[in-house]
């Protein structure tokens, strides 16, 4: 059993080096490739550096998280898939976790996760990713599934800009076991940082409730999403 981790990126040149180092690090033999899916539009050499360290680094034929996922997806040649953010720091057991998961019957899942800020406030927010609840998850989780069954599933909807990995979730759960590893992932504060706390909660409160309402367009979410945040 392999695994095949796939990094959707835009501009991030300043967090794939390291992201990439701890990957190999800690794959052991359970990894199989590294496969960076870069947005068309990154101006940066975020390829370059995933390339000169041994992964496999490709632009995009379109942008778009949701796209860019299924892109890696369609060339990734593992039993396992493992999307994650390249801004997180992967739990050192992630190889172990995945696979132990699956041989139980857990064919995709996620992890908790903490933030990488010393925050009461943000340590509240991480607390609740050990629930089972849609608004507990999302990307940031870092997720895992067997490709046979992400084919199944159908992928990401690429029509999506914004929600795609709880609208993955919310299709994949009806036919599949989700297992919420019982361990961190390290994620990153920038979002909080570049904005209040507050403005965040408002943000994914407002985007989630028209997320599940089920009356709201894409282009209405990330709208919103976007006059409430300055965030990419």
């Amino acid at each position: 059993m392999k695994i095949s981790v796939i990094i959707p990126t835009f501009n991030e040149a300043d967090n794939i080096g390291c992201l990439i180092e701890s990957l190999k690090i800690y794959g052991k033999n359970y990894l199989h490739e590294i496969i960076v899916s870069d947005s068309p539009n990154s101006t940066d050499n975020t390829k370059e550096i995933a390339q000169k360290l041994g992964a496999i680094a490709q632009k995009s034929p379109q942008k778009g998280r949701a796209f860019q996922m299924n892109f890696g997806a369609s060339i990734a040649t593992a039993d396992i898939l493992y999307f994650i953010h390249a801004d997180i720091k992967v739990n050192p057991d992630y190889t172990f976790d995945i696979v132990k998961a699956i041989n139980s019957g857990h064919y995709f899942g996620c992890y908790r996760y903490q933030f990488d800020a010393d925050d009461w406030i943000l340590k509240v927010n991480a607390f609740f990713t050990r629930l089972p609840f849609i608004w507990c998850r999302g990307g940031d989780q870092t997720l895992f599934i067997r490709k046979e069954d992400f084919l199944k599933v159908g992928g990401f909807r690429e029509d999506y800009e914004i929600m795609e990995d709880y609208e993955f979730i919310i299709r994949a759960k009806k036919v599949l076991k989700f297992k919420i590893i019982p361990k961190n992932v390290i994620v990153s504060a920038r979002k909080y940082k570049t904005n209040s706390y507050l403005r965040v909660q408002k943000a994914n409160f407002k985007v989630m409730l028209m997320f599940l309402s089920g009356k709201a367009s894409q282009q209405e979410m990330t709208e919103t999403y976007s006059r409430i945040l300055d965030y990419r």
